[in-house]
């Protein structure tokens, strides 16, 4: 990933020299466990470890490859240089290179789970405080992008606070999916290692060994885990586009924070555009790139083939990374978020009471007049709203027909914004635990 969209704890994680260094435990731990049970000496299993405190030389490394044309093999070779042939002779014992491999990409995977579950938190965090913070500041609902009926600020944040703590449900579920291990030889039969070994370098690792391997660790559980990260990412961009809209100038309900010194546009030097949030969008489509990807990894022939080894070697680090920088940025979006509420309300009145249609009809209809002529009453006065700009409440008080159902102060009632925000309570109740 470009260094634009990259935080270096993630980083940190795909780093060639990282890799090499879960590469090398694996071996050494490995080893430990064949020498346990008699299958080399111990003594060779203890030098494997002489090279504990070395930091393999990458560059060395991708000279190897360059000859051998296999990762493991260049690895594998350059560890003899540190710790001599003879002691590392037995090392990789009844091994076979994915052994190494989907061990170690599962490793990643796991700690780049833990850090994205971090980054969560600090989401839904913000999330919370600004849904306590807004929770009775009403703002009109919309559906198809009219206006629709009353809500407040605090249950939109609400929603999307109920919506990534599934995602975070999601992603652990992943996580436990993805920390498996597997060190069972070629075909995956241990024919040529004893099972104790997995279950000993899994220990180490903190993996729990795989049910069942061929040569690979079942490409099924990577899909699931990018799939959640896929999931995650539309919520991501949900959020986004919400806070997009609130911030377009005829709505103005929210914006991004404007920094100091901060540049909207290079032509027109009003401009404070919603930069992160549409930055987010299109971050939120690299992340869902992956999973279609990760799919089609599930099928490979027979025992093994490395079909899908070119698309890890893209999507782990490119995928995990973009989602630690996107969900960062959001956490600071929300958190600096600039809200609106006196916008809010304007926008509530904008066309007059006509939000308070439904209030009328329902108010009809418990009156005893049919719902098709309650319906015909309402839409009337409703159109008048907004073809001629009048009042609807007014409307309303001057219709005949509504008036031998309503009294003036029965439609009166019908316009109050508190019927609306009622059960914000119970919402809250059910989302954060508490009221």
């Amino acid at each position: 990933m470009i260094p634009r969209y990259a935080r270096p704890e993630m980083t940190a994680i795909w780093d060639p020299a990282t890799k090499f260094r879960i590469w090398y435990e694996i071996e050494a731990h490995a080893c430990d466990a064949q020498a346990a049970i008699g299958v080399i000496p111990k003594e060779n299993a203890a030098a494997v470890w002489k090279a504990k405190d070395v930091e393999f030389d990458v560059a060395r490394i991708d000279e190897i490859e360059a000859v051998t044309k296999h990762d493991v093999i260049a690895f594998l070779t350059h560890l003899a240089e540190h710790i001599g042939a003879e002691d590392a002779r037995f090392v990789h014992q009844g091994m076979t290179s994915s052994d190494v491999l989907d061990t170690t990409l599962n490793v990643q995977l796991v700690r780049a789970a833990d850090i994205l579950l971090a980054d969560m938190d600090r989401v839904l965090a913000a999330l919370k405080t600004r849904a306590i913070e807004h929770k009775d500041d009403v703002r009109i609902g919309r559906s198809h992008g009219i206006h629709a009926e009353p809500t407040t600020m605090g249950l939109t944040f609400a929603r999307f606070y109920a919506e990534m703590d599934r995602g975070r449900a999601r992603l652990l579920a992943a996580r436990a999916e993805i920390a498996t291990g597997a060190i069972s030889g070629a075909v995956g039969t241990f024919a040529n290692i004893d099972p104790s070994v997995e279950e000993h370098v899994c220990a180490k690792m903190g993996l729990t060994p795989e049910p069942i391997s061929t040569q690979v660790i079942p490409r099924d559980r990577h899909a699931m885990f990018f799939a959640t990260l896929g999931v995650i990412a539309s919520s991501i961009e949900n959020i986004a586009t919400e806070i997009r809209h609130m911030q377009r100038t005829e709505v103005l309900e929210a914006e991004e924070f404007f920094s100091k010194g901060q540049k909207g546009s290079s032509a027109m030097p009003h401009k404070r555009n919603p930069v992160l949030t549409e930055n987010l969008t299109g971050l939120a489509r690299l992340v869902r790139m992956s999973v279609v990807p990760a799919l089609e990894n599930v099928t490979l022939w027979h025992e093994r083939d490395i079909s899908h080894s070119s698309v890890e070697r893209a999507i782990g680090p490119d995928t995990t990374i973009t989602l630690d920088f996107a969900l960062n940025r959001l956490a600071g979006v929300i958190e600096k978020l600039v809200i609106y509420p006196g916008n809010m309300l304007a926008n509530m009145n904008k066309f007059r009471g006509l939000v308070m249609s439904q209030r009328v009809l329902l108010a009809l209809t418990q009156a005893g007049v049919s719902r098709e002529d309650a319906y015909r009453l309402v839409q009337r006065n409703a159109m008048r709203v907004w073809e001629q700009g009048a009042d609807f409440k007014t409307e309303l008080l001057n219709d005949a027909e509504v008036k031998a159902a309503l009294s003036s102060a029965e439609i009166e009632e019908k316009f109050d914004l508190g019927y609306h925000t009622k059960h914000v309570d119970t919402i809250f109740a059910r989302v954060f635990g508490t009221r």
